[in-house]
């Protein structure tokens, strides 16, 4: 993939607008017991109504947790489905919803496909500060997609002495993987850099090499006393290499998928009084996608046939708002959004019959208007909002969200309610497939409504206790159907739906040098309406529960200071029964995928006192300690042990 003059052209705007005016002091924001993403501004963590999680990335750095996702498998209410090898497509499914029903943000930019399709296997924690989990709809705050809920990545900021680090890994599966960074600021700027690359050669005997690139840059300064600028961007690159057809049989040698991701945002604000400040974010977020498999080539085990695509998707969002900070704890937030979605897309089919290419280029856009209100007052927090869309294809939509949160002073009890509604909006795909499929540009929005109450404790100033009953549906869900009435007449439909309910409990206990947490989650979904999904190999069976979503799981983590310089954390995870395909025969087989338990460790070695430059850290993590043998898509092995040793050293 070449770099794309837009780009270019994108990043010399961004900085000429930092550049501009001379920096005054910079007054770094801390985050420590507050949470950005439930309202789009910083917010004590207890006046949140929603559901909040939030990972500081120190914890994942220590961890050795390399990958977004390994780090979600942590979180209650969130089930992680990788099919098969480091780097193979991995999904996220929140409190049972669909796995496109989740907004990713990274600094601010969506990042997920139009329609809400998202790969976690490249989301990688370099230069991670912090990741926060909202759940329950958001599409009042952040439109199409968050429909169960946003999950934000926060790129970690500079500040003080100029630091640079550089760390390495080798260890099972042929892993070798290298990260270094500069981060630091002044009273005029803040920086923080980093460049990454990773590789595996796979857990299948041939064909399953993973190879990634990672970078990314987050600078913050002030222009004044009043006004603020952020530039964040990222960029990966890689090429995951696959023996396996759909069914999981290891059959191909030389079919591989490839990609590469840009994101730029800019985020800019002035405070004109004490009480009113207007904000501006632009951001661009294009990815290249595609795979490959050789026809007829020496080393193709099919030998008779091949594929090739390539996608290339672009958005494009620019935000103004203004917020008003009144008397009496009051916030109202009102704004404007621009998005701008397109997709180039071309696919080649080869076999014995000749080749099949295929070309299409679409585009659409959306306008949104929304306001948000926050209210405290000593221990009642409130909050709401409404959001008005225009798209330019399914036309007027309305989306909302209420909730609040009581915390008594002095019993160490929050009490906490929320509900809202969700859209996603239909894929390019189903709105525009031409060929063996027809698209139907008069699809609506699929649709979520939701509502949770919660109840948090605090037990001296060692232990916390959480526990949060929630309940959702899901109407006008998309199916794609073989029959129509016609030649020509869609095979895309607004005709299914769903429901998901469950609990989340949560404990926490730190005393002294040794911290632990444990949750569970108790999950039932059900479909209410199959719609065209019907017949022996169905895999959305009405009165049955939606696929690869256990009933039961459970995580826990202890963290433990043995020494001034060695730390040790175990962590475990426990994923019950849950249905599946065998997609392998046909028609597909319904499927139950055992219960298993994964158990991980890391050690961390700091071979001088901490704080001292230059320092080094040693660092041994075991995956997968008892080589539990499972699936988490039924035909894709999951790795079994793995032993890892690396080493960072600061400057």
């Amino acid at each position: 993939m070449t770099y794309r003059p837009w780009a270019s052209a994108h990043c010399t705007a961004i900085l000429l607008t930092v550049l501009a005016a001379p920096l005054q002091a910079q007054q770094p924001v801390r985050l420590d017991g507050l949470v950005i993403t439930a309202n789009r501004w910083a917010d004590p963590e207890w006046t949140v109504a929603a559901h909040a999680t939030v990972i500081d990335g120190t914890e994942l750095e220590q961890a050795g947790i390399e990958f977004v996702a390994d780090a979600l498998r942590r979180v209650p209410g969130l089930i992680v489905v990788r099919g098969g090898s480091f780097g193979a497509v991995t999904s996220v499914f929140l409190r049972g919803a669909e796995s496109d029903h989740l907004q990713i943000l990274v600094d601010g930019v969506t990042v997920n496909e139009p329609g809400g399709a998202f790969d976690f296997s490249a989301l990688t924690t370099d230069n991670i500060e912090r990741i926060e989990i909202i759940r329950g709809p958001a599409s009042a705050l952040y439109g199409s997609d968050a429909v169960g809920g946003v999950i934000q990545i926060f790129t970690r900021r500079g500040a003080g002495t100029p630091t640079g680090e550089l760390s390495v890994q080798a260890g099972s599966y042929g892993t070798r993987r290298w990260q270094a960074g500069v981060s630091g600021g002044t009273e005029a700027v803040s920086y923080s850099f980093s460049v990454g690359s990773r590789n595996s050669d796979g857990i299948l005997e041939f064909n399953n090499s993973l190879r990634q690139t990672t970078a990314a840059a987050r600078v913050q300064g002030r222009l004044d006393e009043a006004t603020d600028v952020t530039v964040a961007t990222r960029y990966d690159d890689r090429t995951y290499h696959f023996p396996t057809d759909g069914t999981g049989a290891v059959v191909d040698r030389n079919a591989y998928t490839f990609g590469d991701a840009l994101s730029l945002s800019l985020d800019a604000g002035r405070r004109w009084s004490d009480a009113l400040e207007t904000r501006f974010s632009y951001s661009v977020h294009e990815s290249d996608t595609g795979s490959e498999d050789e026809a007829d080539g020496p080393a193709d085990t099919l030998g008779f046939y091949g594929y090739s695509s390539l996608n290339d998707i672009r958005r494009t969002v620019a935000d103004l708002r203004a917020i008003w900070r009144g008397p009496g704890g009051a916030a109202i937030a009102a704004g404007y959004e621009i998005e701008q979605q397109a997709i180039r897309a071309f696919s080649q089919s080869l076999s014995q019959y000749g080749t099949s290419p295929a070309r299409s280029r679409n585009e659409r856009s959306n306008r949104a208007a929304y306001t948000q209100l926050s209210w405290v007052r000593g221990a009642l927090a409130l909050n709401g909002g409404v959001r008005a869309e225009d798209n330019e294809r399914f036309g007027a939509a309305a989306t909302w969200r209420a909730g609040a949160a009581w915390q008594p002073w002095g019993t160490g009890t929050r009490l906490r309610i929320s509900a809202g509604s969700g859209i996603k909006e239909p894929t390019f795909f189903e709105t525009y497939a031409a060929g063996f499929a027809t698209g139907n540009p008069e699809l609506e929005p699929e649709r979520s409504l939701s509502v949770e109450a919660g109840a948090d404790q605090q037990l001296g100033n060692a232990v916390t206790l959480s526990l949060t009953a929630f309940s959702q549906s899901y109407e006008d869900l998309i199916q794609y159907t073989f029959s129509t009435p016609a030649p020509g007449a869609p095979n895309f439909h607004n005709v299914a739906r769903a429901r998901s309910r469950g609990l989340e409990a949560e404990a926490g206990i730190e005393a002294g040098r040794f911290t632990a947490t444990g949750s569970y989650t108790w999950l039932d979904t059900r479909v209410e309406d199959s719609g065209f999904d019907e017949g022996p190999g169905a895999t959305f069976v009405q009165g049955g529960p939606l696929i690869r979503r256990p009933e039961h799981s459970f995580a826990a983590t202890a963290f433990a200071q043995a020494t001034g310089a060695a730390t040790l954390e175990a962590s475990a995870r426990h994923t019950g029964e849950r249905e599946d395909r065998n997609f392998a025969s046909f028609p597909a087989t319904p499927v139950v995928l055992p219960a298993y338990t994964v158990v991980d460790l890391a050690l961390n070695l700091e071979l001088r006192a901490p704080g001292s430059r230059p320092g080094f850290t040693l660092t041994i993590r075991t995956e997968n300690l008892f080589d539990a043998d499972y699936e988490e898509v039924w035909g894709f092995k999951s790795p079994g042990r793995g032993l890892y040793l690396g080493g960072r050293v600061a400057l």
